[in-house]
């Protein structure tokens, strides 16, 4: 489940100013939006999601701060238009968490997650876009494969490729991970349809063209000083953040702050054992 992760790390590395001008771009359920907002005098924090209803909760677990928040609901893509719309041009810290959120996982109606039976959707925004249960019924089998294989990193893509195809029509997250189990049986931990659960979310959300979206900001939207901090929970994800930031530093247009990505502590994972993937990497603008 997805709670708030590393807070202590992300505050600091935030540098939060009682009068800065902040964006929490995934707000979730505003955990981190709450913790910016509370050291606030004069600044603001703009707390975006994709999720409408997720957002509505935000609202709510934050109500005390409301004066100091501006909510928005939009893509990485869109985060430079919310910025204007608050009256800005730039922000003194962003910060993206790019894990899913508990009520995502844990709501059944939002087919994130196998652990009971719900409709095969996985769309972050419900109000538009194809869902899982439209691309795993409609995509010929050796890009369903492909799909798997890039974004889940699931070594046996082909394997459960062809027994998706075979099963067709799916109709509900319980029987894909059925579906899934029976063609590839368990090796480790994990449960095996937790990587093809992954990379169907990730297709559904064009999560790898989202976060190339919010990597091309930091020279235009951060201020000077100013800085941006991203969690990660893939490999695939981080090595991404690294590069892009490493690029960022050699250009000299920002100074990598994490030589190395800051990890969970030892505490925080026995608290919260979803939190033991996360890497944490923070950029300053110069």
């Amino acid at each position: 489940m997805h709670v708030s992760v590393m807070v202590a790390e992300v505050m600091e590395s935030l540098a939060v100013r009682a009068d800065g001008v902040y964006l929490d771009a995934t707000a979730g359920l505003g955990g981190h939006t709450a913790l910016i907002a509370e050291r606030l005098t004069k600044g603001l924090v703009i707390a975006n999601d994709r999720d409408a209803e997720s957002l509505e909760m935000a609202r709510h677990a934050t109500a005390e701060w409301a004066e100091r928040i501006r909510f928005h609901q939009g893509t990485f893509g869109s985060l430079a238009r919310a910025v204007r719309e608050a009256g800005f041009d730039q922000v003194d810290g962003l910060v993206a968490d790019l894990g899913v959120s508990r009520y995502q996982l844990t709501e059944p109606g939002r087919g994130f997650s196998f652990s009971s039976d719900g409709p095969l959707d996985m769309r972050m925004d419900r109000s538009s876009g194809i869902t899982a249960a439209d691309l795993v019924n409609q995509t010929a089998e050796k890009a369903l494969a492909d799909l798997i294989f890039q974004l889940g990193e699931e070594r046996r893509a082909r394997k459960v490729a062809r027994a998706l195809v075979r099963a067709r029509p799916i109709r509900s997250t319980l029987h894909l991970a059925n579906v899934v189990e029976r063609a590839v049986p368990r090796t480790g931990r994990l449960h095996p349809a937790t990587k093809t659960f992954m990379a169907l979310r990730m297709a559904v959300n064009d999560e790898p063209g989202e976060l190339d979206r919010l990597l091309v900001l930091p020279p235009d939207l951060l201020a000077h000083g100013g800085r941006m901090v991203v969690i990660s929970f893939m490999s695939i994800d981080d090595r991404k953040v690294k590069e892009r930031f490493r690029e960022l530093g050699r250009e000299g247009r920002a100074r990598v702050l994490t030589k190395h990505p800051l990890q969970p502590t030892e505490e925080e994972i026995a608290r919260n054992p979803a939190s033991r993937s996360a890497k944490l990497r923070v950029l300053e603008r110069i």
